[in-house]
């Protein structure tokens, strides 16, 4: 079985999942046990400041972004650096807090950030809270996503 071709979760635990939808060959609904399972772990220690609570260290686990979206064959020519960095990921979490990247952040030709949908959260399964979406680089808590439900990944369209 593909890594992207997972089936849906049961309904009970489709809060716990993570949908990859857009420019993609292959979309998925992913629970957290599957990026668990699916794709090489990172760990990423970081510290960052959260406006409510002020300084937060963690320590995460989990697959790349990368590695993950990579899977579901974004509609990109993969040996074209220039048609890669006209595409963005758009990251929802269940309580509507959003936010965006480009491809060329995390891509390993330009920024190469280990962005991670982590499965771990300081050693405990994030299975009944849903996946966290890490960039340890941000000193600022503002682009980590609680509760990952949907990765849009698409091509940059200023036309439309």
């Amino acid at each position: 079985m593909s890594r992207t071709s997972a089936r849906a979760p049961e309904p009970s635990t489709r809060h716990r999942a993570v949908t990859l939808a857009g420019d993609l060959a292959r979309p998925a609904v992913l629970t957290v046990e599957n990026l668990r399972a699916g794709w090489e772990q990172h760990r990423a220690d970081v510290v960052f400041d959260c406006a409510t609570a002020g300084p937060r260290h963690h320590r995460f686990e989990g697959p790349l972004l990368r590695d993950v979206v990579l899977d579901a064959r974004p509609a990109f020519d993969p040996r074209s650096r220039k048609d890669r960095s006209r595409f963005l990921l758009a990251v929802s979490g269940a309580d509507g807090h959003r936010t965006v990247l480009s491809w060329a952040e995390i891509d390993a030709a330009f920024g190469d950030v280990p962005v991670l949908l982590a499965a771990l959260l300081d050693g405990r399964r994030l299975d009944e809270a849903g996946s966290q979406l890490v960039v340890p680089a941000d000193r600022c808590g503002a682009r980590y996503v609680s509760a990952v439900t949907t990765v849009w990944v698409g091509l940059w369209r200023p036309d439309r």
